[in-house]
């Protein structure tokens, strides 16, 4: 009877338990957001309230815990508040960007085990934690700059309380229209091809060890945000923990990372993006 080389049986092993922990990893995010990440409403609720804004401020509005229902309400951002709004950001860039980075992330765990099967390094375990640290990190800083773009607009007025999306036909179209160029501009598509094309990247980049692996996973999560940073921006237009918008925007951060004709598929929301902020405007 056949028996799998050593090697080979490893590379299975490592393959499964790699993509468990991913998909464990997506799952609490996702039961973070679902549960309603802190904010005292459902997501269910809150995803009513981005869709439904009039019915269900009407409908809800006493019952909503914590928040004034004038249209010029606004709540203090405590440290609590901060917080959990970063944490909020965090596990949506998580439940977003995990199924689109897992091809990365095992390719990865791959070649380490090769460069260990040839002597190239001597470490017992591949840092592959150490890549996604690393990667989860810049994410981490992003969601640090999102919040504070989300305080400034709260401040002003721009951004509901409840729903946490945009109260401004000139905020939503100006971000519409932005997100819409940045799709079809150069640098969207230089971070969109080292994205696409992991092995490149790897064999570019490759340094072994923990710390290398930790200085990899930040640069890639670093061409990750270049990616897609305006994509999010788009949170702010349809409410920030509205299910149905964070859905779409991962769907489509997957098809461009990992389907063929995801470059093409980006292109085409560019000009949709532009249109439909362009409408907005003009209404």
């Amino acid at each position: 009877m056949f028996k799998q080389p050593p090697l080979e049986r490893l590379f299975k092993r490592d393959r499964a338990i790699t993509l468990a922990g991913l998909a464990a990893l997506s799952i609490l995010a996702w039961l973070y957001l679902v549960t309603g990440a802190g904010r005292g409403l459902s997501a269910s609720e809150m995803t009513t309230l981005a869709l439904f804004p009039h019915r269900q401020v009407l409908e809800m509005g006493p019952s909503l815990p914590g928040m004034a229902m004038g249209p010029s309400a606004q709540t203090s951002w405590g440290l609590s508040t901060w917080t959990l709004t970063v944490a909020m950001w965090w596990m949506m860039m998580i439940a977003m960007m995990t199924p689109s980075v897992a091809p990365t992330i095992l390719l990865y765990a791959r070649v380490y085990r090769h460069a260990q099967a040839q002597g190239e390094v001597q470490d017992k375990l591949a840092p592959t934690g150490a890549f996604v640290a690393g990667y989860l990190f810049v994410w981490l800083g992003f969601s640090v700059g999102a919040t504070l773009l989300h305080w400034t607009l709260e401040n002003a007025g721009l951004v509901s309380t409840i729903m946490m999306g945009s109260r401004s036909r000139w905020l939503s179209g100006i971000i519409l229209i932005a997100a819409g160029l940045y799709q079809l501009s150069p640098l969207k598509n230089i971070c969109l091809a080292h994205c696409r094309s992991p092995t490149t990247f790897l064999s570019r980049h490759w340094s072994p060890h923990a710390l290398g692996a930790l200085r990899l996973g930040a640069m890639h999560g670093a061409y990750c945000v270049g990616c897609c940073w305006m994509l999010m921006a788009l949170l702010f237009v349809g409410g920030v923990m509205n299910l149905v918008w964070i859905a779409a925007v991962a769907i489509l951060v997957l098809i461009e990372k990992v389907l063929p004709p995801g470059r093409w598929v980006g292109l085409g929301v560019g000009v949709a993006l532009i249109s439909w902020g362009g409408a907005t405007l003009a209404l």
